[in-house]
Parts: structure tokens; sequence; C-alpha cells
């Protein structure tokens, strides 16, 4: 039977591997968004939902430790840029998405 110490550092890692990998889907999902891969772009997020899903229930077991809540923040933080521009280049496909559903016609110029 493992002792605490090592089922807490297990834990740590099943929780951080969460998050890396939901940090690697962000990647996947900017690099997919600036070569215009939208249908990629939404295939990841639905993977990236999955995954946050199974962290939820995973965190609701266990805590992370402070080195591990640390590592956290870092990767979270580069979700969070990683999210950011994608919003930003997702803007004007919305925005064409938008004027569509509205029946509005783009000019050629």
């Amino acid at each position: 039977m493992p002792c605490a110490a090592t089922e807490s550092r297990l834990m740590n890692t099943e929780l951080l591997s969460y998050y890396e990998a939901i940090e690697q889907a962000s990647c996947d999902m900017l690099a997919a968004a600036k070569t215009g891969d939208w249908d990629a772009v939404v295939k990841l997020e639905g993977a990236c939902v999955l995954l946050i899903s199974q962290l939820k229930h995973a965190a609701r077991q266990a805590s992370l430790d402070g080195d591990s809540a640390r590592s956290k923040a870092r990767i979270m933080q580069r979700i969070l840029v990683n999210d950011a521009e994608i919003r930003h280049l997702a803007e004007p496909w919305l925005q064409d998405l938008d004027d569509m559903m509205a029946g509005k016609r783009k000019t050629l110029h």
C-alpha cells in the first residue's frame, strides 16, 4: 500500500498532466487558427472540454501541493495567452459569420 506522500505525488502528477494536455491542445488550436483551419479549432476545443471535465473530476479527489500549484499557474498563463491569440485571430472570421447570418454580402475591393 503506497504511503500518503507517494499518493500525493501521484495525484499531483496526474493533475498536472491534465493541465499539460489542455495546454498542448491550446497550442494545437492556435496553430490551426493561424492557418485558418477553423474546423480543427472546433474539434480541438471539443477535446479541451473533455479534458477539463476529466480534470474537474480528478481535482475533486486531490489538490496540488505548492510546487505543483506554481507549475499549474505557469501553464494556465500560457493557456490564457494562447486563448487570447486564438480569439484575436477568430474575430474577423466571426464577424464574417455574423454578416453572413444577417444576410450582408461581403464586398470585394
